[in-house]
């Protein structure tokens, strides 16, 4: 998935928690300026305020108990929650210079977290049917498995926007507002969760090297959103 050009994918932290439509406003306005070629591909990561949000698939009955603000969120999937504690990725690039080849682009991002899991010894898998990063939980029960991290995107213009979201320290009882992704028989966990008391800033590190052993190199940028506004 990696560039021939060698081009760096700019990469950013947003400060604070991100209000969501203005954040997908902007992502959106970043997106077409990489498919016109007046902006160079972008990684941003942020953290949103306690939502919920909808994708393309998202069935009504889903949404148990809207405690939180809901936002159509134009990706595809089912509906999902972000909030604190929950690092969210989303991630622009241009699949004209990375294959075009959608279903290789959800292999890697499952990778790049996968990869990131790993790093802090926890095994995230892959499930057939079923996009996104789970986690084997037998002390929970036979079978039993929780979702760490959420993965949608949409593509325009061979251009892609939204990305994944990996739960490291949320407030998971945020999630009993939702039927998280349309899943009702397995749940969902946290770095926490699974005993891993880690940082942000540790986890970002490990997500920019894993990212970059999959996608090409990138160039920190001081702020994504003021670049594009």
């Amino acid at each position: 998935m990696s560039r021939t050009d060698g081009q760096k994918v700019e990469w950013a932290h947003l400060d604070g928690l991100q209000a969501y439509e203005a954040t997908l406003a902007a992502m959106e306005r970043r997106a077409a300026l990489v498919a016109s070629g007046e902006a160079p591909e972008a990684v941003w990561l942020l953290e949103h305020p306690p939502l919920y949000t909808g994708g393309t698939s998202a069935q009504p009955a889903d949404l148990i108990n809207a405690r939180f603000p809901v936002h159509a969120a134009g990706r595809g999937g089912q509906y999902t929650y972000h909030g604190p504690g929950q690092r969210v990725a989303y991630v622009m690039l241009d699949l004209t210079q990375r294959g075009r080849d959608v279903r290789c682009l959800v292999q890697g991002l499952e990778q790049w977290v996968i990869e990131t899991l790993a790093a802090h010894n926890i095994t995230g898998e892959r499930r057939e049917g079923r996009v996104g990063v789970w986690v084997q939980r037998p002390d929970k029960g036979l079978g039993r498995e929780d979702k760490i991290a959420a993965i949608g995107v949409r593509v325009r213009k061979w251009v892609t926007f939204h990305g994944i979201s990996v739960n490291v320290d949320p407030d998971l009882h945020h999630y009993n507002g939702i039927v998280p992704c349309g899943i009702t028989d397995q749940g969902v966990t946290s770095f926490e969760d699974l005993g891993q008391l880690v940082s942000m800033a540790e986890v970002d590190s490990v997500l920019r090297a894993s990212f970059e052993a999959i996608f090409g190199p990138t160039v920190s940028v001081p702020s994504a959103l003021a670049s594009v506004a």
